[in-house]
């Protein structure tokens, strides 16, 4: 008779170690993971740092979609067939990423209902983010929408706590993710500093009072 593998009571430890189908990288600043129009053969967990999401149009116009932080997935469109990646990952500071084999991360979700749980809740967690993004992007202003990112990157509504924001993050990088220009973002950055909530101490810090911006017109 055929013997089980027993998972582990901890989902996480699949992604602790290195084993059959999956691999621990360590990236520097600004490295890519992977580029869009690569083969996406893979899904990757970060396990320290952060990631920039960007898409290029056939234009060369270039709009970051996403930021992601320790804890969280991408990749996973290969899950559901999508031959090639639409987008690229790269580093925004120095990470350590976990990459997974397209085969041994279905095998675990198929063994592993701890695991499937929380992998469930990632993508139900990025399903309601993407939506709040459409939302602020076809309601906001651009004012708001980068108080609302600020906001985000400094984990605000997690834990009750609130983190600087990395200190690497230009400018540059914030209008494409709000989509605006970057003198804008200057301007508007300027703007909150001078009401205190923000300040440039050692990197950005970002106050909780900054909410104003987005509960007021």
């Amino acid at each position: 008779m055929e013997s089980k593998t027993v998972p582990p009571d901890d989902p996480l430890s699949f992604l602790a170690s290195v084993g059959i189908g999956r691999s621990l990288l360590k990236y520097q600043q600004a490295q890519p993971i992977f580029q869009q129009g690569d083969a996406a053969d893979a899904v990757f967990y970060i396990k320290k740092g952060r990631v920039q999401i960007t898409v290029v149009s056939d234009q060369g116009k270039e709009g970051v979609i996403a930021i992601l932080e320790a804890c969280e997935f991408f990749g996973e469109g290969c899950l559901e067939g999508q031959p090639l990646h639409l987008a690229t990952a790269s580093a925004m500071t120095e990470s350590v990423i976990v990459r997974v084999e397209k085969s041994a991360m279905i095998n675990q979700l198929k063994i592993d209902s701890a695991f499937s749980q929380l992998f469930m809740t990632f993508l139900l967690s990025r399903k309601a983010q993407i939506e709040a993004d459409l939302v602020d992007q076809l309601f906001n202003s651009s004012e708001k929408r980068l108080a609302r990112v600020l906001l985000l990157l400094a984990n605000f509504g997690k834990d009750g706590k609130l983190e600087p924001v990395i200190p690497q993050i230009s400018q540059d990088v914030l209008a494409a993710r709000v989509g605006t220009t970057r003198s804008r973002v200057n301007y508007f950055m300027n703007k909150f500093r001078s009401h205190g909530f923000i300040e440039y101490n050692g990197g950005l810090k970002v106050h909780s009072s900054l909410l104003n911006v987005i509960v007021h017109d």
